[in-house]
């Protein structure tokens, strides 16, 4: 099991126990996540740190005085 967490911009688009499908993105150094269709966007994390699934369930929002933050939870194999 593997939580991340994800930046949404605005309240609203995603709800507590909702299952996402998440894209991968590619920088030089990193990968980057976003939950589809663009609701939420994560932090960098390095190469070794790779998301090995795609489809996750959306376990919190929370909000603070830089915005709402989503934690989806991921089933990934370490095999």
């Amino acid at each position: 099991m593997r939580k991340m967490e994800f930046k949404m911009e605005r309240q609203g688009l995603l709800e507590i126990g909702q299952n996402v499908t998440i894209t991968e993105g590619v920088l030089p150094s990193n990968y980057y996540y976003t939950i589809d269709p663009s609701l939420a966007m994560s932090a960098n994390f390095p190469f070794r740190e790779r998301l090995l699934a795609r489809k996750g369930k959306v376990t919190d929002i929370i909000e603070n005085e830089r915005g709402f933050y989503v934690t989806v939870e991921f089933e990934e194999d370490e095999s």
